[in-house]
């Protein structure tokens, strides 16, 4: 409840596995397990010293993404920068949900604004490398592809599927990693805008089959 000591880890991982179609954070990879704990050290210790509003982090990572198209086209080393920033926006992003649930302030308007938030953070970090060079068809298609991706989850867990469904390659954290790879290749080779977007739309269509097939074979 909000007032409350915050969630240890395991109280944690087991609200966390409640809200995520019973998908439980302590089964994960290491590096995902490890960057879920870290982040739960983060949210708490903001818990503990008063800051205890999820919807004020998301704000503040949706205002860091959205000066990444401006920082990686006109600031010196732009690329570098907006990379600095995506990675500052995706810790905001994973703290907002950690608050939510270590402090028992979960809503389901907070929920949807923060979907909607992912949303418009990738379509400014795509739009970066649009203006770094990409075509703006490909920046275009992939933001399109990803947005399905969530689309086809949020539509099929209307209709019944678990929350998660299943665990595609195409996920956010695997978004976020290729966007500052992404970012740091083209600060070495500006000619990198292109083949990043090409390699996160193929992700994207690999991703969306796979849990389209799962949506397939669960609701049918």
């Amino acid at each position: 409840m909000p007032g409350s000591e915050p969630l240890d880890w395991d109280g944690y991982c087991t609200r966390w596995s409640a809200s995520h179609g019973g998908y439980d954070p302590r089964s994960a990879s290491a590096p995902a397990r490890a960057w879920l704990r870290l982040c739960h050290r983060l949210g708490t210790a903001l818990a503990r010293s008063g800051v205890q509003n999820p919807n004020a982090m998301t704000t503040a990572g949706l205002v860091i993404s959205a000066g990444v198209p401006f920082t990686a086209a006109t600031i010196p080393p732009g690329p570098l920068v907006a990379a600095i920033l995506v990675l500052l926006s995706a810790v905001a992003d994973t703290l907002d949900g950690v608050l939510a649930l270590v402090t028992g302030r979960a809503t389901r308007l907070g929920q949807v604004y923060d979907a909607t938030a992912d949303r418009l953070s990738e379509a400014a970090w795509l739009t970066a490398f649009a203006l770094l060079g990409a075509p703006l068809w490909l920046a275009t298609t992939a933001g399109a592809v990803m947005w399905l991706h969530e689309y086809v989850r949020a539509r099929a867990t209307l209709a019944g599927l678990p929350d998660i469904g299943t665990v595609t390659i195409a996920e956010r954290p695997t978004r976020i990693l290729l966007v500052i790879f992404g970012l740091l290749a083209t600060q070495l080779d500006h000619r990198a805008a292109t083949p990043t977007l090409a390699v996160a739309l193929a992700v994207s269509l690999l991703g969306l089959g796979q849990l389209a097939r799962a949506v397939h074979q669960t609701l049918r």
